[in-house]
């Protein structure tokens, strides 16, 4: 066995462990202490505050006297508050009948349903707020492209006879004038793709005639997870000088050839800092969703493209990135329900539904790419985590509200016994799935 050859392999599975780790633990924290915080303020006592599950690995007790823990299996958390029978608060510890009423209004159990209803809706809803904060947080980080269209850096491209500089504005392509940012790209596929073009831009205060190539060429800017070209090698910044001996001159050229190629293997040649290499690649099949609020089955290799250059970015304002974010974060709500829905109906594969181990290996694949990649995976997954706790299924914060929900309509809970047999049937739900997604992870 050639033990040299393992260490690689043994290097990534160490850091895609590490990244699942780090991404599961802060959104579980982020998602607990929005239950325990809430409960606190609202007159609830934790007693336990726990990320990870099993044996305890490090513990502190505050001035409260909530038991603060770090356990040993790092797959979930949870907040154990007073009067509770387990870390679910699926039922009562017993004790209530020696509780004074001063004490009995700690419990969960016996709080306002106002209180009850606020802590377990806390969870999901912090999730949210995370998320939000993590989009708004990378817009600010990153910026956005601002008009006129003017270039800050140029990517790094096969040696061509182009004279662009930093700092020009372009004012016109191939004769026909740049507008607004709003219309680049309708602007864009009318002009020929094509290796040169003519650009006209202003350059310190004055119009000058330069060459350039197409806007957006056959250039790498970020690898998919779990994709043909991750799988591939491929990495941000390649440059795609040929598919299967064609040259290209722009990503619609690639995009086309893929599509075309029908999940045949194609091989690209790629220039990578001033050295050029094959690569042979089988594009896969992906279900994409439509404006339309459907999907449709289509050949990728999993690259994007983009400029190719870096433009003059701006900062917006706070309250701009929030809005933004809040924006993707229902965007990723919709897209996720819908997916969901034509899973169940049949109309897309059931292996678009990934498990632990998938989830896994898109936070080592994400952390691989950047900081700016990693955080904006933190926000999807904080964002899938949040929706999916508010499904009204039993033993999940949406069960828990649906009989919340109950109660206040009822003027009742649930009795013990349909409590149990919810509870016994939502476990089972839970874990179906679960072994379900841990089936497409490994035979998808």
């Amino acid at each position: 066995m050639d033990l040299i050859g393992l260490i690689p392999q043994f290097g990534n599975l160490i850091w895609t462990i590490a990244a699942f780790v780090v991404a599961l633990s802060v959104i579980v924290a982020i998602h607990e202490y929005g239950h325990y915080i809430v409960g606190r303020w609202s007159g609830i006592h934790a007693e336990v505050f726990s990320l990870g599950f099993g044996p305890r690995i490090a513990s502190w007790r505050d001035k409260r006297g909530t038991l603060w823990q770090i356990s040993a299996l790092p797959l979930g958390g949870y907040v154990k508050f007073l009067g509770d029978a387990d870390p679910a608060s699926a039922g009562r510890d017993g004790g209530f009948e020696q509780m004074d009423a001063a004490t009995l209004r700690k419990t969960m159990h016996a709080a306002p349903l106002w209180a009850r209803s606020a802590t377990v809706a806390a969870g999901p809803v912090f999730n949210f707020v995370l998320s939000v904060v993590l989009f708004a947080g990378v817009i600010l980080w990153q910026g956005q492209a601002t008009d006129p269209l003017t270039i800050d850096t140029l990517r790094p491209m096969p040696p061509a006879v182009q004279s662009l500089e930093p700092g020009d504005e372009l004012l016109e392509i191939n004769g026909a004038k740049v507008p607004e940012l709003a219309g680049f790209d309708s602007f864009v596929s009318t002009l020929p793709k094509a290796p040169e073009l003519d650009y006209t831009v202003l350059r310190g205060g004055r119009q000058v005639d330069a060459i350039g190539p197409y806007p957006y060429p056959p250039l790498v800017s970020s690898v998919s997870p779990k994709s043909a070209a991750m799988d591939a090698g491929l990495e941000s910044g390649d440059y795609i000088l040929s598919v299967d001996g064609t040259p290209i001159s722009s990503f619609d050229d690639l995009r086309d050839a893929v599509t075309v190629s029908a999940g045949e293997p194609l091989t690209l040649e790629i220039w990578r800092g001033g050295d050029t290499f094959p690569v042979e690649l089988a594009p896969r099949q992906t279900d994409m969703p439509t404006a339309d609020g459907g999907f449709e089955t289509r050949y990728l290799i999993g690259v994007t493209g983009g400029l190719f250059f870096d433009p003059v970015t701006e900062m917006p304002g706070p309250f701009s990135a929030v809005a933004i974010g809040a924006g993707q974060v229902a965007f990723i709500v919709e897209q996720s329900l819908s997916g969901l829905w034509h899973m169940i109906t049949g109309a897309i594969s059931s292996c678009n539904l990934s498990g632990p181990i998938g989830i896994a290996e898109t936070s080592g694949a994400a952390a691989s790419q950047g900081l700016d990649s990693f955080i904006w995976f933190l926000a999807v997954l904080s964002t899938a985590v949040g929706m999916m706790n508010l499904f009204p299924i039993p033993v999940l914060d949406g069960g828990h509200l649906v009989f919340f929900a109950y109660e206040a309509v009822a003027g009742r809970p649930p009795s013990d016994r349909a409590l149990r047999v919810l509870m016994a049937g939502g476990l089972a739900l839970i874990l179906g799935l679960m072994a379900f997604a841990l089936t497409n992870d490994i035979f998808c």
